[in-house]
């Protein structure tokens, strides 16, 4: 089975919804990163403070045929393509993958079967 690392990268708010909407459409386990998201703008002021957007980046580890169908799911639930939202996702296919979940293998032999 091959596989492919999905990130996505999304305010922190919807941290909670986005894994939701990515296990509803196959995805099991997630890694989450905290950071801050710094554009090219300048960002705003607020009484000599600097207002930073806190961020969560999820990285997802699924086989290739699911990892599109929860990163389409993600796009369309989230409106990642539109910039004032201040997501993105990408994918980059692993090579070599160890100590995943044996529990999780057999969920995504399971998923992959119901699609075909």
């Amino acid at each position: 089975m091959k596989f492919t690392a999905l990130f996505v990268v999304i305010p922190d708010k919807d941290e909670e919804a986005a894994i939701e909407v990515a296990k509803k459409y196959g995805a099991g386990s997630v890694t989450i990163l905290h950071g801050k998201s710094i554009g090219l703008e300048e960002k705003k002021v607020f009484f000599g403070l600097t207002l930073e957007e806190n961020v969560s980046a999820l990285l997802f580890v699924l086989p290739r045929r699911l990892s599109m169908k929860v990163m389409k799911s993600l796009r369309e639930e989230f409106d990642i393509d539109n910039p004032e939202n201040r997501g993105f996702a990408f994918t980059v296919p692993l090579s070599h993958v160890a100590g995943l979940d044996t529990k999780e293998l057999h969920k995504f032999e399971n998923d992959i079967k119901s699609m075909l």
